[in-house]
């Protein structure tokens, strides 16, 4: 049964249709906005994977090409892996309907979003999380939703839904919203220097303009009426939770309380292998829910500790932030280095300049060109004391990298600016809570130690919240036990002033204004903080670069001469490289770009460049050589490629009655320009040179 329903969203038409396509899938859904086609499907396996812990499930968003009218670059023609964009809005999609899924539900399950056409206005992103909740409301897959997603931008002060991507581009704030008829979810978001209340202002405007979205798949899922398959999640016998309870409790208590995290978890495996040892033989056909048993009651005692009793399990207040240490310069050979350290999370931070060759080009079939600053985040298995392979990088390292760039991305200098191209790598050398927000740290501190003149340092922090009936405890620079048992995961980057990035999942069916406006100014508090004390260690960019950084000299020319610096072939600039050793760069408009380690080798080459291509002055002397005389005067070259003429009457105060014995051929003299005509003809005067000269010398 083919069943379409159509409203308005952001001002354009938006229709929501099942039954048509991918009909052997357990939901399927195509949205449509304005142009933009977006195909969404649902398929869950009927039996569980025995032996997991986890929830199996994998969120694919695509994009193809042909949905903007191109073909895939490269040898093989055809999409290949993932791109950045698709893996950060397939963890988009994810994140909000992942906590929908029944506990314990572990059946195979796969979403995929694939974009079918693009209109260059309407962006499928926000479209993948409602079509992924649609697709699962309308199928048997046990689901609480539905939910939806908005954009939102401010253009001129005004708040925008789901603005095109025009408006984005004049917009100081954008904003992705998904949540719940009553509920906010989850926020990703990016600003230059939004307020705290601006931001909530945003998030309650975004959570509003969901609504249809929701409205909509109510509609639908009534008029398909598809009933939801049976789950019974498996019971646990309760005279074994009581066992676990009565032989762990304390134990847990005691070694829940041990600050130092690697010692905590060690004894923890510890307590746990000792009540394994002596589970009674009566509950050995329940052995393998022991584990579940006891990580139950160790997330409610952590939970306890902070919601009865008011504290931490490492002693610290609700609002105190762990201990910073900041260090810059680290490493000698690179162009700039920092190592911030933030109770057990430590991440080392390294900044390395490059040139317009060294930009990533972007082809997507959202946008096309070239970046010049980038973030890489990695998160090595030591960093928590794993062992296991290296792979390429994960969907959560491209998001915390990607995260950390937004938040910097306000206070990076343009091209324009700073001719660099900027690549910032995080290693994460040790992680107990928020190593995304201490890489934004990191950054802004590797980036002044480089001499890169952002407008202003960032920090970064992450909030939690414990909410257990009408008591709440928000936290401040959560550590790994406090996200892991805590109902909300929210960071928060920005300076002292504004927020630049914000990110934030919620774990239970949603938070009020009231707790969020007091999250964000907890977290500004302690945004500040960490603010102060990296401005002891580095209060401003440096002036000068590392001596081991390129060196990138800009100078404009006459487009008109950019084929006197190459040269007939190339000669001419080939041989420029060959003498100096540095590289050239000549942009179209006439921009030259130099670059050299050595600074004396590239003032050369920028002077050889600029005896080529400068143009003459008028007003200014010049040492010209006689390149023809004529009757009427002499031709003079001011420099290489450049003459003009010297009047008979311009060559002498007194009368020249020959001129051929007056000034011959290969003779240096002194000119000055005295004009230059619209057709570009150069007027000389030696006189006038002469004149200037002797006044100067008396």
């Amino acid at each position: 049964m083919d069943i379409k329903e159509t409203i308005t969203v952001g001002g354009r038409p938006f229709t929501i249709e099942a039954g048509k396509f991918a009909r052997q899938a357990d939901g399927a859904v195509v949205l449509t906005h304005g142009d933009t086609v977006l195909l969404v499907t649902a398929v869950s396996e009927r039996v569980k994977r025995e032996g997991l812990d986890f929830f199996p499930l994998t969120v694919n968003y695509q994009e193809m090409t042909f949905a903007a009218g191109k073909i895939p670059g490269g040898f093989f023609k055809r999409e290949g892996r993932p791109s950045e964009r698709e893996t950060l809005i397939s963890r988009l999609i994810d994140r909000p309907i992942r906590p929908l899924f029944p506990e314990g539900y572990k059946n195979e399950t796969q979403v995929i979003a694939t974009v079918l056409s693009f209109d260059q206005e309407n962006d499928p992103s926000v479209l993948g999380i409602a079509g992924a909740s649609a697709a699962l409301v309308i199928s048997d897959i046990p689901f609480d939703g539905p939910i939806a997603a908005a954009r939102v931008g401010r253009v001129n002060g005004e708040f925008v839904s789901f603005p095109t991507e025009d408006q984005l581009v004049e917009s100081d704030i954008d904003l992705t919203v998904a949540g719940s008829r009553d509920a906010v979810l989850m926020v990703e978001a990016g600003a230059n220097f939004a307020s705290e209340d601006d931001m909530v202002e945003a998030i309650l405007f975004g959570h509003k303009a969901l609504q249809p979205l929701i409205d909509i798949q109510e509609k639908l899922a009534e008029t398909l009426g598809v009933e939801k398959r049976v789950f019974e999640p498996e019971s646990v016998d309760e005279a074994l939770v009581s066992w676990v309870r009565e032989k762990a409790n304390d134990l847990i208590r005691e070694a829940i309380l041990i600050p130092v995290k690697k010692e905590r978890q060690l004894r923890m495996e510890e307590v746990f292998d000792e009540v394994a040892r002596s589970l009674p033989e009566e509950f050995e056909p329940f052995r393998s829910s022991v584990r579940t048993c006891f990580e139950d009651l160790e997330r409610e005692i952590l939970r306890g500790f902070i919601i009865e009793e008011k504290r931490r399990i490492d002693g610290r207040a609700f609002e105190e932030i762990r201990p910073v240490a900041c260090e810059v310069g680290t490493l000698p050979r690179t162009h700039g280095s920092a190592v911030f350290t933030r109770g057990e999370t430590q991440a080392l931070v390294v900044t390395t300049f490059g040139t317009s060759e060294d930009e990533q080009k972007i082809d997507t079939i959202i946008e096309e060109g070239y970046k010049s600053f980038m973030l890489h985040y990695n998160f090595p298995p030591y960093c928590v004391g794993e062992a296991r392979p290296l792979r390429s990088p994960s969907r959560r390292e491209i998001g915390h990298g990607a995260l950390a760039m937004r938040a910097l991305k306000p206070v990076v200098p343009n091209e324009d600016t700073f001719p660099y191209t900027i690549r910032v790598v995080s290693e994460i050398l040790e992680s107990n809570g928020s190593s995304s927000m201490a890489t934004v740290c990191g950054a802004s501190l590797s980036l002044m130690d480089a001499g890169v003149p952002i407008a202003q340092p960032v920090a970064g922090i992450a909030m939690g919240l414990i909410q257990e009936g009408g008591k709440i405890a928000i936290l401040s620079d959560i550590i790994g036990d406090e996200d892991h048992s805590g109902d909300m995961d929210f960071k928060v980057a920005g300076g002292y002033d504004g927020i630049t990035a914000l990110q934030m999942d919620i774990k239970v069916s949603g938070i009020n204004e009231e707790i969020l406006k007091k999250a964000l100014y907890q977290a500004k508090d302690g945004r500040r903080h960490i603010l102060d004390i990296m401005r002891m260690t580095l209060e401003k960019p440096r002036e000068t670069l590392s001596k081991h950084a390129p060196r990138i000299s800009t100078l404009e020319i006459n487009p008109d001469k950019i084929r006197d610096v190459i040269g007939p072939g190339g000669k001419v600039i080939r041989s420029i490289i060959e003498r100096t050793g540095v590289k050239i760069d000549i942009e179209d408009g006439g921009i030259v770009k130099i670059v050299s380690t050595d600074a004396a080798k590239a003032d050369e080459a920028i002077n050889i460049v600029k005896e080529i291509a400068q143009e003459a002055e008028i007003g200014k002397i010049y040492e010209g050589k006689v390149r023809k005389v004529v009757n009427f005067g002499a031709f003079v070259e001011i420099f290489p490629g450049t003459d003009g003429l010297v009047h008979i009457s311009q060559l002498s105060n007194e009368h020249v009655k020959d001129i051929f014995s007056y000034i011959k051929e290969g003779d240096v003299i002194p000119v000055k320009v005295i004009d230059i005509d619209r057709d570009g003809k150069i007027k000389l005067s030696r006189k006038a040179a002469l004149k200037e000269l002797k006044q100067k010398v008396s």
